[in-house]
């Protein structure tokens, strides 16, 4: 629990008055505005134009300082496995307003009926997966593959959800499966700092910053499916490098 000072009590009346209804209004703003250009245009439109500014707008209304290290690593118009570690919610803003690449979340299928988020995720073509049933998780990603061309990739959380120590937890194959399927290089993402500003599984949110480093693309050129295994943990590695020493270990 953090120590509540003088600053925490000074910010909950922002956070409740301005940060709560702010997130309202642009998700309201938003939306529509997401189902209309994907409607009208296509869902790469729908990201940048909608997408994007809702992230930036709650980071810059929290308020959140944001830094991105390692934008050359990004090659214009290639498609990419994007592989993250997850601390926060707010790893959702980072990714969005900063990483400057179309993507494809991978999410489970509860989000689907999350209001205004889940109509949404629709629209920008994001995929839901039912984490209940095996195979027709397999089917939902097979169909999916044909979205990820052309520049527009996917990224997956690793862990699976949210990490409410701060520690990396250990990875789920998902990811590395796909980019093995795909031939598609995985592309490491480190957040740090999110976690400091809104902790996983509360609502005490505080202003702050936070980093998104992208790290180089590892290659799966060469690789079978046996050498999954091998590839999940040197794209731990590249990720936890990132990370203060105590969080490296899995939690």
């Amino acid at each position: 629990m953090r120590q509540r000072g003088v600053f925490w009590w000074l910010y909950q009346p922002y956070k409740y008055l301005v940060v709560a209804p702010a997130l309202v209004l642009a998700t309201t703003f938003f939306v529509p505005l997401a189902l209309f250009l994907s409607f009208v245009s296509n869902t790469r439109v729908s990201s940048k134009w909608a997408a994007v500014p809702w992230a930036r707008v709650m980071a810059m209304v929290t308020p959140l300082r944001v830094r991105v290290e390692g934008r050359e690593n990004i090659e214009t118009g290639q498609s990419y496995v994007l592989v993250s570690n997850h601390q926060s919610q707010y790893d959702i803003f980072l990714l969005y307003g900063w990483l400057g690449v179309d993507f494809k979340w991978v999410m489970k299928q509860e989000l689907r009926s999350v209001p205004g988020i889940g109509i949404a995720c629709e629209a920008l073509g994001h995929i839901f997966i039912d984490r209940s049933n095996h195979q027709a998780a397999l089917a939902t990603l097979e169909s999916a593959k044909a979205k990820i061309v052309d520049g527009t990739s996917v990224i997956f959380f690793p862990e699976g959800t949210r990490s409410r120590d701060g520690k990396l937890k250990r990875f789920k194959k998902g990811a590395f499966r796909m980019a093995l399927d795909l031939d598609l290089p995985i592309l490491p993402i480190t957040v740090t700092g999110t976690r400091d500003v809104l902790p996983a599984g509360t609502s005490d949110l505080l202003p702050g910053s936070a980093k998104l480093i992208i790290h180089p693309p590892i290659s799966v050129e060469g690789l079978s499916v046996e050498d999954c295994q091998q590839l999940m943990n040197e794209t731990r590695e590249v990720i936890a490098s990132s990370l203060p020493a105590k969080l490296r270990s899995a939690g």
